[in-house]
């Protein structure tokens, strides 16, 4: 088959598919989890500092971030349990030297697959979740079933509560009072025994967060980053995919490569089929 014909059949894939952004534009104020450092941006040099000899000028910014900020995926180096990795590896030996020398984030892989979408929220009939509401998975099966479909080794689940309507207003995202809806431990074991390649949500930790509990205990992530070796990508912008109803998508995932890092910025997109 040639180049020009495999072109000419990705150029009507596209014409026929929507293209819809899963992440957030990173900004200076926006909401951020409690543990972790926030987005800053400044100008370092404007227009007009410095102006060369033809007239032109250059601008540029310094910018400031942890890597558990804004749209992102957790490596398997974020999350230890009684000091081991995933996989065994100890804690504290592999983060010597300021950076992790196994697990770090230049090994989470790109991805461009098949995603399916559990919009809870939809299924429930309400806009947003309630604050702490425990997604369990009788709630994901529930959506595969009424759709017809399966959830298969290799997927992205990306998970719709609708508290990501919140995300202009940062102390009520952050549901520290309220409490986040987010996957009970009994929904973390279910996308393990289907061994998905990564989970995603529209909050701060994707895991069911109680009222006035915080983070101060994620036993999720431990679950799906310790146990299973499971990417968790956190604050997805997710109600334009609503919009659409449905569940199955194309989901392409590039995270940033840093080396020895625990997290990275991620720009998903879903490619949708008209």
């Amino acid at each position: 088959m040639s180049i020009t014909t495999n072109q000419s059949r990705l150029s009507a894939l596209l014409s026929e598919s929507a293209l819809i952004e899963l992440g957030r534009p990173l900004y200076t104020g926006m909401p951020s989890s409690p543990n972790h450092p926030g987005f800053k941006m400044a100008l370092m040099r404007r227009h007009g500092d410095m102006v060369r000899a033809d007239g032109s000028s250059a601008s540029n910014e310094i910018i400031v971030t942890g890597g558990h900020v804004g749209t992102h995926i957790d490596a398997l180096s974020h999350v230890s349990f009684l000091g081991k990795l995933h996989g065994g590896a100890d804690a504290l030996e592999a983060q010597i030297g300021g950076k992790f020398a196994v697990l770090g984030a230049e090994h989470i892989p790109p991805m461009v697959g098949r995603g399916v979408f559990f919009d809870v929220a939809r299924a429930k009939g309400v806009d947003v979740l309630d604050g702490g509401y425990g997604i369990t998975e009788r709630d994901l099966d529930d959506i595969l079933i009424s759709a017809g479909t399966s959830l298969e080794q290799g997927d992205v689940a990306i998970i719709r509560t609708g508290w990501g309507r919140y995300w202009n207003d940062p102390d009520c995202y952050s549901g520290h009072d309220s409490g986040v809806p987010g996957i009970t431990l009994g929904a973390a074991a279910w996308l393990t025994e289907h061994r998905v390649r990564a989970v995603g949500a529209d909050t701060t930790a994707l895991e069911q967060l109680a009222p006035g509990a915080g983070h101060t205990l994620l036993p999720v992530h431990k679950v799906l980053l310790v146990d299973a070796g499971i990417h968790i990508i956190e604050h997805l912008s997710l109600e334009s995919m609503a919009e659409l109803e449905v569940v199955e998508f194309t989901v392409v995932l590039a995270p940033l490569r840093i080396e020895g890092g625990t997290g990275a910025p991620v720009r998903p997109l879903a490619v949708v089929v008209k």
